[in-house]
């Protein structure tokens, strides 16, 4: 009996690992997580994909976390081999689209001032909040930038 139980959770927690997306309203929000950072870095950095499977634009103006005193949405361009960091003020995804963040460029969410360290295998919450959708508290979870990345497009294929 206690066998099949153990069982039983460690199927579900496997269950759980795969399925790390979050949803509101038209939106999917799928596999959010952050690299590690030394431990005493002041900034850190989190991806998240966000799935738009309505039928207009959906567009994220705010992030938060008792974590860092600030989060803020960025972009990131390389112009002539120079990588230019800015602020967003939003960031807008299309009808029927899918945002991917990934490291190397593109959108990402800064934490600026961390209190912690981002440590491998740990996690924390994020609260996102969409203009017309409004907030949402997701995990994120604590691991390398490719390991990350391949589980995030492992989430779109299923």
């Amino acid at each position: 009996m206690i066998r099949h139980l153990v069982f039983a959770c460690l199927i579900f927690m496997a269950g759980q690992a795969y399925a790390h997306d979050f949803r509101l309203a038209d939106l999917r929000l799928v596999h959010p997580f952050a690299t590690p950072t030394p431990p005493t870095a002041q900034v850190g950095i989190a991806y998240v994909d966000i799935s738009n499977q309505g039928n207009t634009a959906a567009r994220l103006i705010s992030a938060r976390s008792h974590i860092a005193e600030v989060v803020e949405l960025h972009t990131m361009t390389m112009n002539e081999g120079v990588m230019k960091m800015r602020q967003v003020q939003q960031i807008e995804i299309a009808a029927n689209d899918t945002l991917k963040m990934r490291s190397g460029g593109g959108y990402h969410l800064m934490l600026i001032g961390l209190k912690q360290p981002l440590k491998a295998g740990e996690q924390f919450p994020l609260w996102l909040t969409f203009e017309k959708q409004g907030e949402i508290r997701i995990d994120v979870w604590v691991e390398t930038a490719q390991d990350g990345g391949a589980a995030a497009d492992a989430h779109h294929h299923h």
